[in-house]
């Protein structure tokens, strides 16, 4: 079972079905403002042998997810949150259930194979007596736990959620997402469910099922029991299932959602259709009336220089290059990027300064870059069209006194102001590297490390 934790750097779900997803994957580290998840998978794809860990946007742990679903009125387990063993105890008690499911809460993935540092194997644990819910919290809370997802030593659990176990007698898969060449929201869904869904539509995309749906009118009565019937529900089933479709997509409208994945929506022995594991991904451009949703977003697995970043409205992801890239706007950041490795470097990271930019933010994004060990050369690459060229050369020159800059720096800079902001760097005494073109600082910033 995959994490329902919410991920936006996740490959878009539409991708495997054939259509476009419009959904914002915005970093927040990215300060809402750079749509920048399909960047980097085509970094991923063009940087051969440069590693980007998973980048996470608004992240709500699983219980949080669950909770928005509740408030929805779609069918999930009954369960309750712990900080405390003594609170995961009280509250498999309270549960009174036949069956109790403890799962620590992180937001990385394949919590169920993990360690924890207390020797504790698996974040995720089933038994019928109360108290060894205590027992195991107790090996749970405070303890780092590691993943294939996590770094090396792991990540510490603050809180576990204790629910109630329901046998699953079936397993399906079903999600809606905006789609943007359909102009609205689109349902996916399939009767596979529980397992990969890129597996299932690699290898039984007739298994694969669409309906798209209005924005205007929402989810009819008749496409709701029709996805119930594609994903197998029948009898009393189908309508239930066709019911928690219909809420599903209350809560994808209420909280201004881009994507709602549920995997497995599943059947139970007793006939309960439950929602036992979803992702959400929100629209952050729609933050100013989600704050509440917003409010609940969980930083401390978040990388420290993107939250410092986001402090300045800079838009930033680390990469495991040396050449730094002080960039303005994405497709210019993913073009250096490419022309660094071209001519033999590496990238060590993705800035982006965005429009209105600010001296001091020129100043707080320097700071970031040579605060990074890995950095041995700073390419800047300015197209100054919304950008005054003069604003970035000035703070270059001040980050470069204040700082004590020591390593070497390139600057192609091109459009508003820029003769002003070539004088600027001229007169300045410092010692920077001036290029006529991208191409050419590309060139001289890989250069510049091999002297």
């Amino acid at each position: 079972m995959s994490s329902p934790a919410v991920y936006a750097h996740m490959p878009t779900t539409s991708s495997l079905f054939g259509f476009n997803m419009a959904a914002s994957m915005a970093s927040q580290a990215a300060a809402r403002g750079l749509r920048t998840a399909t960047s980097k998978h085509i970094l991923l794809d063009k940087l051969k042998g440069t590693w980007l860990s998973p980048r996470r946007w608004l992240n709500l742990q699983e219980y949080q997810s669950k909770k928005l679903m509740q408030e929805s009125g779609v069918a999930v387990q009954r369960f309750y949150v712990a900080d405390t063993p003594s609170e995961a105890l009280e509250a498999a008690k309270r549960l009174n259930a036949k069956e109790i499911v403890l799962k620590a809460q992180i937001l990385a993935g394949g919590r169920g194979k993990g360690v924890f540092d207390s020797g504790l194997k698996g974040g995720v644990h089933l038994t019928k007596d109360p108290a060894v819910v205590g027992e195991l919290a107790n090996k749970m809370l405070g303890f780092n736990l590691t993943t294939k997802q996590t770094p090396k030593d792991g990540v510490k659990v603050k809180t576990v959620m204790v629910a109630e176990a329901l046998d699953i007698s079936r397993e399906t898969y079903f999600a809606i997402l905006m789609d943007r060449s359909c102009n609205g929201p689109v349902m996916v869904g399939s009767p596979q469910g529980g397992m990969d869904i890129e597996e299932v539509a690699a290898n039984t995309p007739e298994l694969i099922f669409k309906e798209v749906i209005d924005i205007f009118e929402g989810v009819q009565d008749d496409q709701a029991l029709r996805m119930a019937a594609n994903l197998g529900f029948k009898g009393p089933l189908q309508r239930q299932a066709a019911d928690q479709i219909k809420r599903l997509y209350d809560l994808f409208l209420k909280v201004d959602a881009t994507q709602v994945e549920v995997n497995p929506l599943g059947e139970t022995p007793e006939g309960q259709v439950v929602c036992f594991d979803a992702k959400i991904n929100f629209d952050d451009n729609a933050e100013f009336r989600q704050k509440s949703v917003f409010a609940m977003d969980d930083m401390t697995e978040s990388d420290p220089t993107e939250m410092e970043a986001a402090k300045w409205d800079l838009k930033y992801i680390g990469l495991d290059g040396n050449i730094a890239c002080f960039v303005n706007g994405a497709g210019l950041a993913m073009a250096t990027c490419d022309i660094i490795d071209l001519h033999g470097g590496k990238p060590a990271n993705f800035l982006d300064l965005g429009g209105g930019v600010k001296e001091r933010q020129v100043y707080e994004a320097f700071k970031l870059l040579t605060a990074d060990p890995k950095v041995e050369a700073i390419l800047v690459n300015i197209f100054g069209g919304i950008v005054n060229c003069a604003i970035i050369a000035n703070g270059i020159t001040k980050a470069c006194r204040e700082l004590e800059l020591k390593v070497p720096l390139v600057v192609r800079l091109e459009g508003t102001n820029v003769h002003e902001a070539k004088r600027i760097l001229t007169e300045s005494g410092l010692p920077i590297t001036a290029a006529d073109n991208l191409d050419d600082a590309a060139k001289k910033a890989v250069a510049a490390i091999k002297k």
